[in-house]
């Protein structure tokens, strides 16, 4: 980038949009925005809104940098626009994107891998709240949002079924609460005919639930990298992300987590799910693993431009 003579391609950071995840992605996107304008690129920010293919259009960017987190930016909506548009664009594409964040069909696809899941199950929100549909403990959350948006921990000495927020969708996921602690390991995918590459293993510690408040707030968790857990457990959890990511057909930068309870040693690991737009901001997992493995933020940024296509 930078070069004498040389125009530096034109980057679209799509940010914002109309998700739950508004507020996180304007702050990635801002980041993300600052990284590449300090790489030499040409970057111009656009918060997502219906006048999406418009504004494209009129910018005429090289390549789109997707800094969108949540439904219609992680779900394979606007990966199918920038296939129409032709535009290339970061991280995965249009059936990864869509499966990934259907959590009750990638965790079909892991089933059918042999990677290791909880059980769960869809119910209309009505009947979560009439009565329990499984026995506690177990966990309630959107099959399609991610990010911990919307979850509920039902205890096993629950007085009774939880009561949802009047925001929560019609049908969601219930599924048998995984105890333990959070573990997780983000992927930098093949390109320029290097391999798949996972970075390293985070322990995630919090005071409480590992919820949306914990995830982005400053001092919510905290965060060992690389995790003081056995090589095994550590071992298994480069394998597995790096399984999940083939399996969903993910590119560009992935996360997958998981949750492992101590007592029952290899079989305590349990993969939860992968994230195919993981956060990129100042508390984020991915860039942090990044650079404990010597890739900065900035290289980050960078390296997902770098492997932008289309046809993902």
């Amino acid at each position: 980038m930078g070069q004498s003579g040389k125009t530096p391609p034109k980057v679209a950071v799509l940010m914002g949009g109309p998700s739950a995840e508004r507020e996180v992605s304007l702050v990635s996107g801002r980041e993300c925005a600052a990284a590449l304008t300090g790489q030499g690129y040409e970057v111009v920010t656009l918060d997502a809104d219906r006048d999406l293919c418009r504004r494209l259009g009129e910018i005429s960017p090289d390549v789109v940098f997707n800094a969108l987190h949540g439904r219609w930016g992680e779900d394979g909506c606007v990966q199918g626009l920038l296939e129409w548009l032709g535009l290339p664009y970061t991280h995965s594409g249009v059936l990864a994107s869509a499966l990934a964040i259907d959590k009750q069909r990638s965790k079909a696809a892991f089933m059918a891998a042999g990677l290791p899941v909880m059980h769960s199950q869809i119910h209309a929100k009505s009947d979560v709240m009439a009565g329990h549909v499984m026995a506690p403990p177990y966990v309630v959350k959107p099959n399609n949002e991610g990010s911990s948006v919307g979850i509920y921990l039902v205890p096993e000495d629950a007085d009774g079924p939880p009561q949802l927020a009047p925001e929560m969708p019609s049908q969601v996921m219930v599924e048998t609460f995984a105890p333990g602690r959070e573990l997780t390991t983000a992927v930098m995918g093949a390109s320029a005919g290097q391999p798949a590459r996972a970075l390293t293993v985070t322990d995630i510690l919090t005071d409480g639930w590992y919820d949306y408040d914990a995830k982005y707030k400053p001092g919510g968790s905290r965060h060992v990298v690389p995790a003081d857990i056995p090589k095994d457990i550590f071992d298994l959890c480069m394998d597995y992300a790096l399984r999940a990511h083939a399996v969903l057909g993910c590119r560009g930068l992935s996360r997958t987590d998981f949750r492992w309870d101590e007592s029952r040693g290899a079989d305590g690991l349990i993969l939860l799910e992968t994230n195919t737009q993981p956060g990129m901001t100042p508390t984020s997992l991915g860039p942090e693993q990044a650079a404990a493995v010597g890739i900065d933020f900035a290289a980050l940024c960078r390296w997902l431009v770098e492997d932008a296509s289309c046809n993902r």
